[in-house]
């Protein structure tokens, strides 16, 4: 039987997490958020990049396209949002799709609170493959006993948690978005 795959936020959570669970387990940090909708920046490169080539005037359809690309969600196919690696995590997120790849199962041991259910939920998109791999613990405190707990009774992730941080991140980035123009 090979290892399981436990990710964290915090480096030190995962250090003392690993001295908790054994050799069975390879506890990882995900340092916090590995993406999230585009930031002006990336959609300004890209943008940049994009018309580069072209000499001709735009007509009014791709400004509207190069809006949605800024904002990074899209209201005209069902709200769908566009996600970026954060600058600075691809060798994170690139270590653990390799560990990933090598593990029996996955366990999404970030946070308890709303942002850490979105964290998880990242990391299962990103990482990527069969849903059944992964389970959802969680716990309280850092302490032998609630971390035995939790991995005892592992759960799956909560998406009405994982909604409310990216509602409000789109909000953030519609109004963001649309609205400073008009300031």
């Amino acid at each position: 039987m090979g290892k399981a795959l436990v990710i964290v936020e915090s480096p030190a959570k995962a250090k003392t997490i690993n001295k908790y669970l054994g050799n069975d387990y390879v506890v990882k940090s995900s340092v916090g958020h590995i993406r999230d909708l585009p930031t002006s920046g990336s959609a300004a490169k890209k943008s940049a990049d994009s018309t580069s080539t072209k000499t001709a005037k735009k007509p009014k359809k791709d400004e509207r396209g190069a809006l949605v690309n800024r904002m990074g969600v899209d209201p005209r196919h069902n709200w769908d949002a566009h996600y970026e690696v954060l600058p600075g995590k691809e060798k994170v997120v690139s270590e653990l799709k390799q560990l990933a790849e090598k593990a029996d199962h996955i366990y999404l041991a970030t946070d308890l609170d709303r942002e850490g259910e979105a964290i998880a939920w990242h990391l299962r998109e990103v990482i990527g493959g069969d849903d059944a791999r992964y389970s959802r613990v969680v716990f309280n405190e850092i302490t032998k006993n609630a971390i035995r707990q939790a991995f005892e009774q592992p759960g799956e992730l909560n998406i009405n948690r994982v909604n409310a941080p990216q509602a409000r991140r789109f909000r953030a980035g519609v109004v963001g978005k649309m609205g400073t123009p008009l300031l």
